[in-house]
C-alpha cells in the first residue's frame, strides 16, 4: 500500500512532455545539483560534510568550471519510513537540477530512478542494492561498490574458512532482501549455503529482536552474516551479547554498515564496542594516497562548520567528494562541448483537484542525455582512488578490507579484490600491475580473534544442546548379525558397526542426542537403497551400519569416511589336492608325460639313425643298439649321455633337444616345489571372466548392491542371479552345484565372505576382489556431522582403536587364512609346451629328410645294381675309414684333445663285409 501512490506517480511520467522551456545561457553563473540524504543517519551526516567539502574545491578552483559556481539544495529524506520518503524525494524533484547526489536507501533510490529516467536527471547515488543497474535505470550512476561485490568478498571469507552453511539475517526492505539474495548466489558459487535465513522490519520492537536471536540459536550453523543498518545492527548485538551469542563457537560477519559507523564515530561507547569483540566486517577498500590524506586532515574543520563535529570522514564520505568532482569535471567537459542549460515543462503534469505535489513545476533536463554521456566518460584520481566507470556502470576494481574488531578499534587481516576474486594480504593496487593469479591456493588472511578471544576458528556449526533427537536408521539384518542387529531381550542395536559409531561420536566436541530406528523385519535382510531413500527424504536423519558407498547412493546422500574397506568377491567350492606318495607324478597330467615319454624315445632313434653309420658307439648287435638308443635318449634328461655325436645333423638335433629337456626339468622341478609346500585348492572358476562367460547360475547376498552391480556392469543376465539370505543358504547352494538347484558361484562384499570363510572351509575366494569400495555412515546431503565423523573414524583409524573393535566382532577361524588363498592349478599341462615340442619334431624330420637324401645320392653314385634292400644294408653299412678320417680332420683342436677314441680315427677291429652282410666279430 505505501508504494502504490509513487508507482502510479512513475506510471503517470512515462509520456514526454512538451511545454514551455525555460533557457539559461550555455555558461551559467550558477548551477545547481541536489543531494538527497537522511541527514540525521552517521551515512547521511557524513555524506553531506563530503558535499559541501567538494563544492568548496570546485568553486575556489578556476579551472575547473571556469566561473560557474556549482551549488547543492539538499533534502532531507527518512529512510525508514519508506511512504513518506519517497514523497519528500518526489517534492525534491520539483525544483530545476542537473544532477542528484543520492539517495542513499535503496527504497527511495528505486523510487527516484523511475522518476530521473524520465526527467534525464543523472542520479549519482552510492546506495548498493545489486538491483540497482543502468541496464534498467540508464540514468542511475552508482558511485560506490555494488552489494554483489561486497557478498562475492563475504563468501569468499566463508568458503576459506571451510564453512558450508551459514544463517543470514536482515533488514526486510530492498537493501536487505536483494543483499541477502546476492548473498546466495555468491554462496552456491562457493558450494556453500544459507541454511536458515530471517527479516525483520526497520522498526521490530526489542521483544521481536530476541524472538529472532533465540531462533537463531536453534539453528545448526554458527555463522551468521548479519546485513542491516547501523541502528538495528547494534541492537542486534546488544542483545546477542546478553543471550551469550557472541562466545566461543560464534562467528559473526557484518556487512559494510559496520565499518562505516566505527569509522565515522569518534567517540563509540565502551558497552556497544565491548559487545561485538571478534566480529569481522568489510569496507570498501580506498588506497593510501596524498588527496585522500588532505581530505581526512581537514575534516574536522568541515564537520565543525557543518554542525557534525562527532563524525569523522569514512569511505562513503570519500566516494560523495569524488561523486561531486564527477559531476563538476562532467559538467566542464559538457559545457566545452556546447551544452546548455535548459529546462522544458510537461503540460499534462497536472494534480487531482486539491492536489499539493504541484507535478507540473518537474521539469525535463533537456541535455540530460549529453551530461549523463560526459559523466561516464570521467576517468580522474581522487581521494576514493581511480574513479573510472566500466561498461556496465560500475566502478572499476571494487575490492574490500576484511576487519576484525578487536578491543576498542578495528585490525585489517586481508583484502578481497574483484581483479583476482581471491583473498590476499597484499593490497589489491599492488596486484593491479600483474595478471590475476586465481589459484585457490594463493589465498591468505592474517590470524582472526574470534568471539570468545580465541585464535582457534570455530568449527562454524553445532547440535545445540535443545536441538531435535536424531533419527539414525540401523539394518535389521537377518544373516552376519556380527555387523549390526537388533538385540532380541534388550531390543538395543549392536555389532561392529554399531560400534565403531559409538566410539567416532565420543571424539564430537559436542554432544549428539540420537535414537535408533530399526529398518528392516529381522528375518531378511533389507535393501540398503530403500534406507539411503528414506534419509534423502528426510524420514531419518542419517543411516549407521554395513553400508557400502556406491556412486548411486552418492547422488543423494552424504557418506563418512570408509571405516573398512571392502570389495566384491567371488565364493566357490573347491577340492584340495592332497599329498601323497606318488605326488612326484602331479606336476605333468597323464597326456603331458605320454607325449614326454614318446620324445625322448623318438629324439633317441633320430639320433641313432644320423650317427648309426659314422659313429662305432651306436653300432653293434641289435641288443647293444637298442640298448644304446634307450639308454641315450632318457640320459639327456639328466644331461649324463656319455655318447658323442660325430655328425652335424645329429648334433642339432641334440642340441634342441637338450634345451627343451631344461625347460622341463625346471617346471616340473617348480610345480613340484609347489606342491609340496604350498597348500593346492581347485575350482572350474578362475576369476570374473568365467562368470561372465557361463550361463550358470551365481549367487549373492539379499540386500547387497552386488545384483545390480552383476546386471548394469557385467551384463550377466538377471534370470542367472540367486539371491541367498544366509550363511548356511551359501554352503548349501554351492555344495548342491548349477546341476542340482545351486549356484556355480557366489558374489559377495570381502568382509562377508572373510567371516562366511571362517566356518566353510570347503570354499574359497576365486580370483581377485574386482571392485575398490568401503562401507561409511550416510546422512543428508551438506550435513556437517559427516565432516566430523569422518574426522572422527580417522583418529579412530590411527589411534589403533578401529582395529580393537574389528578384532572383537570379525575374529575368523583357522580355516580362514588358508581358504582365502587365491585358487589356481599348478598342474603343468600339454599345452603350455605344445611350442617346444613341435620345433623338436620339426627337426628331427628335417634332419632325417637331409640324411636319407645324402645316402640316397652316395648310394645312386656307387651302387650299380638298384633296389630297396640293396639301399637299407647301404645305410646299414659302415661308413669307409677314409670318409670318417676326412670327417675326423674336421674337427676342431679342442675337440680332437677330448674326443673319443672313436672320434679321432682309433678304431675297434674292422667287422669285415661280407656279400653285404655285417659279420660280428667279439672278444
Amino acid at each position: 500500500m505505501g508504494t502504490a501512490f509513487p508507482m502510479l506517480l512513475v506510471l503517470s511520467l512515462l509520456l514526454y512532455p512538451n511545454g514551455i522551456s525555460k533557457s539559461l545561457a550555455a555558461r551559467p553563473p550558477v548551477v545547481n545539483i541536489g543531494s538527497i540524504l537522511q541527514l540525521n543517519s552517521t551515512t547521511g551526516g557524513v555524506a553531506a560534510i563530503a558535499i559541501n567539502a567538494a563544492l568548496e574545491d570546485i568553486n575556489s578552483d578556476p579551472t575547473v568550471l571556469n566561473g560557474t559556481t556549482l551549488k547543492v539544495e539538499t533534502k532531507d529524506t527518512n529512510c525508514f519510513d519508506g511512504f513518506l520518503g519517497m514523497v519528500q524525494a518526489l517534492q525534491f524533484m520539483e525544483t530545476d537540477v542537473i544532477a542528484i547526489v543520492g539517495p542513499q536507501c535503496s527504497t527511495i533510490a528505486h523510487i527516484i530512478s523511475y522518476v530521473a529516467n524520465e526527467l534525464r536527471v543523472p542520479l549519482m547515488s552510492f546506495a548498493s542494492d545489486a538491483t540497482l543497474s543502468s541496464i534498467q535505470f540508464p540514468f542511475f550512476v552508482r558511485t560506490a561498490p555494488s552489494d554483489l561485490y561486497q557478498m562475492a568478498a563475504v563468501a569468499a571469507v566463508v568458503d576459506y574458512n571451510h564453512w558450508k552453511i551459514v544463517t543470514a539475517i536482515y533488514i526486510d526492505d530492498d537493501f536487505g532482501r536483494n543483499g541477502i539474495a546476492a548473498l546466495d548466489d555468491a554462496l552456491t558459487a562457493k558450494r556453500c549455503k544459507i541454511s536458515y535465513k530471517i527479516g525483520f522490519p526497520a522498526n521490530a520492537k526489542k521483544s521481536e529482536l530476541i524472538n529472532l536471536l533465540v531462533s537463531v540459536s536453534y539453528m545448526e550453523s554458527r555463522v551468521i552474516i548479519l546485513h542491516t543498518g547501523a541502528e538495528p545492527g547494534l541492537k542486534l548485538f546488544s542483545m546477542a551479547n546478553r543471550l551469550n551469542m557472541m562466545g566461543n563457537g560464534y562467528v559473526w560477519i557484518a556487512t559494510d554498515w559496520l565499518s562505516a559507523y566505527l569509522d565515522a564515530n569518534s567517540s563509540v561507547p565502551a558497552e556497544t564496542i565491548s559487545g561485538m569483540q571478534g566480529v569481522l566486517t568489510l569496507r570498501p577498500h580506498i588506497p593510501s594516497s596524498e588527496m585522500k590524506g588532505n581530505l581526512i586532515s581537514k575534516w574536522s574543520r568541515q564537520s565543525q562548520k557543518y554542525n557534525h563535529s562527532d563524525l569523522r570522514v569514512n569511505t562513503y564520505g570519500f566516494y560523495v567528494y569524488d561523486s561531486v568532482w564527477a559531476v563538476a569535471r562532467a559538467l566542464d567537459a559538457f559545457f566545452d562541448d556546447g551544452g546548455s542549460i535548459s529546462f522544458s515543462n510537461d503540460s499534462r503534469l497536472r494534480d487531482a483537484a486539491g492536489g499539493t505535489l504541484h507535478l507540473e513545476a518537474m521539469s525535463i533536463f533537456d541535455k540530460g542525455k549529453k551530461l549523463l554521456d560526459k559523466i561516464r566518460k570521467v576517468n580522474f584520481t581522487g581521494p576514493s582512488g581511480k574513479v573510472q566507470f566500466d561498461a556496465s556502470g560500475d566502478l572499476i576494481h571494487p575490492a574490500y578490507e576484511i576487519i576484525n574488531v578487536i578491543g576498542n578499534g578495528m585490525r585489517t587481516i586481508g583484502f578481497w579484490s574483484n581483479y583476482s576474486g581471491l583473498l590476499s594480504t597484499v593490497p589489491p593496487e599492488a596486484l593491479y600491475s600483474k595478471s590475476p593469479n586465481t589459484s585457490l591456493a594463493n589465498q591468505q588472511l592474517y590470524d582472526v580473534i574470534w568471539p570468545g578471544q580465541t585464535a582457534q576458528r570455530p568449527r562454524g556449526w553445532v547440535f545445540p544442546s535443545n536441538a531435535k533427537e536424531l533419527k539414525i536408521g540401523i539394518p535389521n539384518r537377518f544373516s552376519f548379525r556380527e555387523f549390526v542387529t537388533k538385540d532380541n531381550v534388550t531390543g538395543s542395536m549392536k555389532g561392529y558397526c554399531i560400534d565403531v559409531f559409538t566410539q567416532a561420536l565420543a571424539l564430537l566436541p559436542y554432544p549428539v542426542t540420537y535414537k535408533f530406528v530399526p529398518f528392516g523385519s529381522g528375518t531378511e535382510n533389507p535393501h540398503y537403497d530403500k534406507l539411503i531413500q528414506m534419509v534423502e527424504s528426510n524420514e531419518l536423519d542419517g543411516a549407521v551400519g554395513d553400508i557400502a558407498v556406491t556412486m548411486k547412493r552418492t547422488v543423494i546422500a552424504d557418506f563418512t569416511q570408509p571405516f573398512i574397506e571392502t570389495g566384491l568377491v567371488i565364493l566357490a567350492p573347491v577340492k584340495r589336492h592332497i599329498t601323497t606318495s606318488w605326488a612326484f607324478l602331479q606336476p605333468f597330467t597323464l597326456e603331458m608325460w605320454c607325449v614326454t615319454g614318446l620324445f625322448f624315445l623318438v629324439v633317441g632313434v633320430v639320433v641313432w639313425v644320423l650317427e648309426h653309420r659314422i659313429n662305432d658307439e651306436f653300432r653293434g648287435s641289435p641288443r647293444q643298439q637298442m640298448i644304446t638308443i634307450f639308454w641315450f635318449s632318457f640320459s639327456t634328461l639328466f644331461f649324463a649321455h656319455r655318447e658323442n655325436t660325430m655328425s652335424t645333423l645329429g648334433r642339432g638335433v641334440l642340441l634342441i633337444w637338450l634345451f627343451v629337456v631344461l625347460i622341463i626339468q625346471s617346471s616340473y622341478t617348480a610345480s613340484l616345489t609347489s606342491i609340496l609346500t604350498v597348500q593346492q585348492l581347485d575350482t572350474s572358476i578362475k576369476g570374473i571372466d568365467d562368470l561372465k562367460n557361463s550361463d550358470a547360475p551365481v549367487g549373492f547376498q539379499v540386500g547387497s548392491f552386488a545384483q545390480d552391480y552383476m546386471v548394469n556392469e557385467l551384463n550377466i543376465s538377471r534370470s542367472r542371479l540367486r539371491a541367498l539370505g544366509s550363511p548356511k543358504e551359501y554352503a548349501k547352494a554351492l555344495e548342491l552345484g548349477p546341476k542340482k538347484g545351486g549356484v556355480m558361484a557366489i558374489v559377495d562384499e570381502r568382509p562377508y565372505v572373510e567371516l562366511f570363510l571362517s566356518t566353510y572351509c570347503k570354499i574359497a575366494v576365486a580370483g581377485s576382489d574386482f571392485t575398490s569400495r568401503g562401507w561409511g555412515f550416510a546422512f543428508p546431503r551438506d550435513s556437517p556431522l559427516q565432516v566430523d565423523l569422518s574426522t572422527a573414524i580417522l583418529s579412530l583409524s590411527e589411534n589403533g582403536e578401529l582395529q580393537r573393535i574389528h578384532d572383537k566382532w570379525l575374529k575368523t577361524g583357522e580355516c580362514a587364512a588358508d581358504e582365502s588363498e587365491m585358487i589356481n592349478s599348478n598342474q603343468l599341462r600339454l599345452e603350455s609346451f605344445w611350442g617346444l615340442f613341435i620345433i623338436c619334431a620339426v627337426a628331427c624330420v628335417i634332419s632325417l629328410l637331409i640324411y636319407f637324401g645324402i645316402m640316397l645320392r652316395k648310394y645312386m653314385r656307387h651302387e650299380p645294381k638298384k633296389s630297396l634292400r640293396r639301399f637299407i644294408s647301404f645305410i646299414d653299412d659302415k661308413e669307409p675309414p677314409k670318409n670318417r678320417k676326412k670327417r675326423s680332420m674336421s674337427l676342431p683342436a679342442s675337440s680332437m684333445a677330448t674326443a673319443p677314441m672313436a672320434a679321432l680315427d682309433v678304431e675297434r677291429p674292422a667287422r669285415p663285409v661280407r656279400n653285404g652282410s655285417v659279420i660280428d666279430i667279439e672278444g
